[in-house]
């Protein structure tokens, strides 16, 4: 499997360095375009000179040739490897799924044959919504470029669909539109100018409903005013606690402002922080860090506005001062020439280039200031998208199987640590980065396992003496597979056991033979770590592992699962009715009516992260569903606990008027007949609301998911009727009373 440009794993094992090499070009099943195609360091194609091949670069553990305009052109389908260990890969175009072109490894030795001349390339279909890189590609530089630096792709499957968004701030905004515009033109751009205390248009350029999300900037020098260019009133007593005061009242009074939209119609809002000073401005030594410092203000300044939009629905800080600060302030901040206040990008179009004589001319600014205008703008642009992913919870990551030996230490623990083999492998560097990972991605409610080819007794034995110190321990693992099993049987039952998908899991192993047997089995399943370098930022900086906002359900997840596998050990030593009975199963209930209940947001997080068990696979926005509710509809949200464990809230129902729109429950609580415990209840309750008995009507819709809910309704005493499109129709008339289990107790919260 490619990990990166360079194979920077164990090249010995897979291939030579992909640049090293020469290949052959051409449509599948016809004469080669070229036979002396090189793949250039720098990303570029050399060798071979057509505009639909311009760039290339490894993307989600595929090869990608993009266009001149830094389009995708071709991404590879297939690889395989002949015996002479040559590659071949089977491109493919993503507009057309019927033409198909070759990329062939020539050998080391052989001096390829001249390449005819270039002939057009097959004119490709539009491109995707939201390209993976800008239109216009600069050439890129050693290493990894920023914005993936900071937001990985690489465990993006699905693109991210952005249409339109709503900038709002002021002149950085402004710089904003102009490079995004030119950046992503499949992206519509609306701009509201936003300075102090502004007053909002009452609606945006275009209806609220068609933006995607809207990114809003407020100033600094709005926030701080002009008040602190006079530097020495920081000497004055109690300036500075003026400034601070004055400050948080600004934020409070521009951001309630500028969430008019958000608060209106719920739409989603990034909320941009402060860039802080690149240096200290104190008048002393002695006071740098104190809040006669700017930059300690600004910092102050960013904690509150944090505090802040955290106190607003479907809102979210976006860390733009972390942006600038790993990209280099030097590269980015204008301070170094600009007052401290005006907090934007460095430019030279403040200058009269010449107009106005001087004795020595004004040399380039990138002369003095190498300035990173277009990788800054890129990032920035690539942290909005990456909060929208995790937001939506697009390719969201409920687990990471880890294997052992050379993955959460060096070498491998059967032969490089024996007693006799000191001095054993050092754990200092990216082993001690994994073991404190781990703990975080636990923290965020992301299941960890270990599935490993070894001896269990063996590895318990000598745990300590590998792990040292002991920042992780074989307990803080939810599931522990470390047997002489295929390592794909093993994941299957680590799967089975956590209730999820292989699509919904990262495999962590070095070794790339394991690696690719895993993904055959199990196509879906993302597989990183033959670079130590990279796995620690891939898990904890990529989008698909981030968490919107924690829940109680969500940070209990592990606790949970623990106490489901007692639980199924125990289902399988008895008698299912005894076994339920015994369960003491007790579910309550909560009608949601509005956004602002505490139980929304777990509601809507599961809505979306549900495949197995949900009725219709609809995913909702925060926006659909406050519209949902206005419009009269409700969430009857249910919780469960049993003598194993609180469950916590595991289920929603959608429901309007006499009719359950969607049903979504946690696998955690499938096969205890919640499922039509639930259901009774709905029908109880809508008929409740019309006070009368009505009929009751659901709908299904089949995924590829979903077969454990498909006979929910039948199983609890309704009938199908004919179905429409491709919706099956099921109904309750109203004589009949939906089955209700007798071992299950409604209780109140």
């Amino acid at each position: 499997m490619i990990e990166t440009k360079t194979f920077c794993g164990q090249s010995t094992v897979l291939s030579p360095s992909l640049t090293e090499m020469t290949w052959t070009f051409g449509a599948e099943g016809q004469s080669p375009l070229t036979t002396t195609l090189k793949l250039a360091p720098d990303g570029k194609i050399a060798g071979y000179s057509h505009p639909n091949e311009a760039f290339w670069r490894i993307e989600n553990h595929k090869l990608l040739f993009l266009k001149e305009n830094g389009e995708l052109m071709w991404r590879a389908a297939k690889v395989v490897k002949n015996p002479e260990g040559l590659l071949t890969m089977q491109l493919e175009t993503p507009e057309d799924s019927n033409t198909r072109f070759i990329l062939q490894q020539n050998p080391a030795n052989s001096a390829p044959a001249p390449a005819p001349a270039p002939a057009p390339a097959p004119a490709p279909a539009p491109a995707p919504a939201v390209s993976a890189v800008p239109s216009a590609m600069p050439a890129q530089a050693s290493g990894i470029p920023e914005a993936e630096y900071l937001f990985p792709t690489d465990l993006e499957v699905t693109p991210t669909d952005v249409k339109k968004v709503l900038l709002i701030g002021s002149c950085l905004t402004a710089l904003y539109l102009e490079q995004f515009q030119q950046r992503y033109p499949a992206i519509t751009f609306d701009y509201v100018p936003y300075n102090f205390v502004s007053v909002l248009p009452p609606a945006p350029p275009a209806p609220v409903g068609e933006y995607d999300f809207q990114y809003i900037q407020i100033p600094l020098r709005s926030v701080i005013t002009d008040r602190i260019v006079w530097g020495f009133r920081f000497n004055e007593e109690g300036f500075a606690n003026t400034i601070l005061k004055d400050a948080f009242a600004v934020i409070d009074v521009m951001l309630d402002a500028a969430m008019v939209y958000n608060k209106q119609h719920g739409l989603l809002a990034f909320v941009s922080n402060f860039i802080v000073p690149q240096m200290n401005s104190a008048s002393s030594i002695h006071g740098r860090g104190s809040m006669n410092d700017i930059a300690a203000i600004v910092r102050r300044l960013n904690e509150y506005l944090s505090a802040k939009v955290a106190e607003y629905n479907n809102a979210y800080l976006v860390d733009i001062d972390a942006v600038a600060s790993t990209i280099g302030k030097r590269f980015v901040l204008d301070d170094m020439i600009y007052f401290y206040s005006h907090g934007a990008v460095a430019f030279q179009d403040w200058d009269d280039f010449g107009s106005i004589a001087r004795n020595e001319p004004i040399p380039p600014l990138e002369q003095s200031y190498p300035v990173k205008r277009d990788v800054f703008v890129d990032a920035v642009f690539r942290q909005a998208v990456t909060t929208y992913r995790s937001v939506k919870q697009i390719d969201q990551v409920k687990a990471v199987i880890f294997d052992l030996d050379n993955t959460l230490w060096r070498g491998q623990i059967a032969e490089h640590y024996r007693p006799e083999a000191r001095p054993w492998p050092r754990t200092d560097g990216w082993p001690l980065g994994i073991w404190e990972a781990i703990h975080h991605l636990r923290a965020r409610g992301i299941l960890v396992a270990i599935c490993s080819k070894n001896d269990y007794d063996y590895v318990k034995e000598r745990w300590t003496d590998v792990v040292d110190p002991d920042f992780i321990s074989l307990d803080d693992f939810a599931s522990v597979k470390i047997n002489w099993t295929p390592k794909a049987q093993n994941i299957s039952e680590i799967c089975k056991e956590f209730n999820i998908k292989p699509k919904s899991v990262i495999f962590v192993d070095d070794n790339p033979v394991e690696r690719a047997a895993v993904t055959s089995a199990f196509p879906e399943i993302r597989a990183i770590g033959g670079n130590p370098y990279l796995t620690r930022r891939i898990l904890l900086w990529a989008a698909e592992t981030q968490v919107a906002r924690l829940t109680e359900e969500s940070s209990r997840r592990e606790e949970m699962i623990r106490s489901q596998i007692d639980r199924e050990e125990t289902r399988s030593s008895m008698d299912r009715d005894d076994f339920l009975a015994s369960l003491n199963c007790e579910v309550s209930f909560t009608v949601i009516t509005s956004t602002d209940q505490p139980e929304f947001g777990r509601a809507l997080e599961l809505t979306n992260k549900t495949n197995q068990f949900n009725t219709t696979g609809k995913r909702w926005s925060f926006e659909d569903v406050s519209d949902f509710l206005k419009d009269g509809g409700k969430l009857l949200s249910f919780r469960v606990k049993d003598r194993f464990t609180d469950y916590g809230l595991v289920g929603v129902l959608y429901i309007k008027g006499t009719e359950i729109v969607q049903y979504v429950m946690s696998c955690r609580v499938l096969g205890m007949e919640i499922d039509e415990f639930v259901v009774a209840e709905a029908v109880q309750f809508l008929r409740s609301e019309q006070k009368n008995d009505v009929d009751i009507t659901a709908q299904l819709k089949e995924t590829p998911d979903n077969t454990p809910c498909r006979e929910v309704y039948l199983r609890a005493g309704f009938r199908e009727v004919v179905s429409t499109n491709d919706m099956r129709d099921f109904i309750l008339d109203s004589d009949e009373i939906p089955f209700t289990p007798l071992h299950i107790k409604k209780t109140s919260k």
